[in-house]
């Protein structure tokens, strides 16, 4: 009880905390001068300690400001993108209107890692990396956290590019500009984190993931055993060190060989199905992914920590810091008595970063020709004469009664599993409609809308395969026989619809479930 206690305790200490310094912090003009100056044609939402405000608003005056903190606001989250009008943003809107309201976009790469340590070294290798391309113009500040925010102003990118609007860009550009700077900055923050080898690989021997669903894997040994006496032998996995005896004669077993690996306790892929990745006991990995620093956070309407907002768990402010002196960085600087606000937006020279735009296309095309050469067939349209819904997989079937939360991740799910099964976007669109229309609170029809056009101009691609998260969170996944033996929805549909096609002629042997091979 006393735990219990202290947990529900907890929350309301740090909500104390930081009630009693909210309102003599932001009545300092210097500090709503710098807020308000970051967030002019920026949607911003005010955060109070429950949970964020009403979408969209908007700061103009010191006095809204204020009157929001007297409200109990705590702190405020503003957009990367750049607004005509903030307040006219609304999830009926389409994406043209979304895009004609745009004005355009800052660069935001968020960094975030349950280490502040490693967060500062993660941010250091952005940062270079940025130089690298002739970028000075980047803003750093710390997110009150254990992160960092990097910003590149909308100013630094050239107003068009190949016949494209930078503005209407808006996610694609800088996702992929993410994408292309962490491959650039990962040999860097391999090199900064050598110094701390041996510590990150003791923190990692906890934290190896496994390749699937890149959950925490076990480290287990396979041990050969045999009997002296009865000559019986045996081969098993162990994950404690424990003396085994014989099932026969229970004498105590000799071991012969001991092969020590890791493997996932969810969906048993080890290290021994996986060499490449466990050579001579040294795991290959991608810090970026190790550290769950994951920099391509963008999506549209994506809110961050304003600057020099505070930060409702820890008090500290999110301080503009100097881009060179990152490392150094200590917690101790956010401090709210401390506090001297400068500007978060540094001024770009026009242009500045038109070298990075064509240096991340040059290399998402070289990559998609890689991609395309690994290919040994061509991807074979997916026909299925009189699809009925008795042929879809449970997952899909749950999940088409309806949801009440989780709804955008299922969206998601539909649209491709849907495509790829060949359906005309009218299908489609039908489906959809039908399957909001049972949703406790159904979606937006603008932001459905949005979302089938997205996807129509894209290529085709399967939905979630069915080791990874996405059905577990949301709790449609119930596997029948079948699916313990396919890897995708939409594998489920194909074998399902040709069983009772009155053309399938089974193979031999087919019906009778094979053994799973030995480990």
């Amino acid at each position: 009880m006393e735990v219990e206690n202290k947990e529900k305790d907890e929350p309301n200490i740090k909500e104390d905390r930081i009630r009693q310094i909210t309102l003599s912090y932001y009545s300092r003009k210097d500090v709503q001068e710098a807020i308000l100056k970051f967030c002019e044609n920026r949607e911003t939402v005010p955060r109070y300690f429950e949970g964020f405000g009403k979408r969209p608003d908007y700061l103009q005056y010191p006095q809204d400001l204020l009157s929001l903190v007297k409200k109990g606001a705590t702190s405020f989250h503003c957009s990367e993108e750049l607004w005509r009008d903030p307040l006219q943003i609304s999830t009926e809107l389409g994406e043209q209107e979304l895009k004609d309201l745009r004005i355009g976009w800052d660069l935001l790469i968020d960094i975030d890692c349950k280490y502040l340590e490693y967060s500062k070294k993660a941010a250091y290798s952005i940062i270079q990396a940025l130089k690298f391309h002739n970028i000075h113009s980047i803003g750093v500040k710390f997110s009150g956290g254990k992160g960092f925010h990097i910003i590149v102003p909308s100013k630094a990118f050239p107003k068009e590019f190949q016949g494209q609007e930078t503005r209407s860009m808006f996610p694609e550009w800088p996702r992929l500009i993410c994408s292309y700077l962490t491959e650039v900055a990962r040999p860097i923050l391999e090199k900064e984190m050598e110094s701390e080898e041996s510590k990150f690989l003791e923190k990692l021997e906890k934290g190896i993931r496994c390749e699937k669903c890149k959950k925490i894997s076990q480290k287990v040994e396979r041990v050969s055993l045999k009997c002296p006496i009865c000559k019986r032998q045996e081969t098993s996995e162990i994950i404690e060190d424990k003396k085994r005896k014989c099932p026969d004669c229970r004498h105590e077993m000799i071991e012969l060989e001991r092969k020590p690996y890791y493997k996932c306790p969810d969906c048993s892929v080890n290290s021994l199905h996986y060499p490449e990745n466990f050579q001579e006991g040294k795991v290959s990995i991608d810090l970026f992914k190790v550290l769950e620093i994951d920099v391509i956070l963008v999506s549209p309407r994506h809110l961050f920590r304003a600057p020099y907002s505070l930060h409702e768990k820890t008090s500290l402010v999110s301080i503009v810091i100097d881009k060179d002196k990152v490392i150094e960085f200590m917690p101790k600087d956010a401090d709210y008595l401390k506090v001297k606000p400068i500007n978060f937006l540094p001024e770009a020279k026009e242009g500045e970063a038109r070298e990075l735009l064509i240096q991340a296309l040059d290399w998402q095309k070289q990559k998609t020709r890689k991609e395309e050469s690994k290919e040994k067939r061509e991807y074979k349209e997916i026909v299925i004469k009189d699809l009925s819904p008795e042929f879809y997989p449970p997952c899909i079937k749950k999940l088409l009664e309806g949801m009440e939360d989780g709804k955008k991740r299922a969206l998601f799910i539909l649209i491709n599993f849907f495509r790829s099964l060949n359906l005309s976007s009218e299908e489609i669109e039908k489906k959809i409609e039908e399957w909001n229309s049972k949703n406790k609170k159904q979606l937006k029809q603008g932001y459905i809308k949005a979302q089938l056009s997205w996807y129509e101009r894209q290529k085709k691609m399967l939905p979630p395969n069915c080791d990874k998260l996405y059905y577990k969170d949301l709790a449609i996944c119930s596997p029948d026989a079948l699916c313990k033996h396919i890897k995708n929805p939409i594998n489920y549909t194909i074998i399902k619809s040709k069983s009772f096609s009155q053309d399938y002629k089974p193979k031999k042997n087919a019906g009778k479930l094979s053994k799973p091979k030995p480990e």
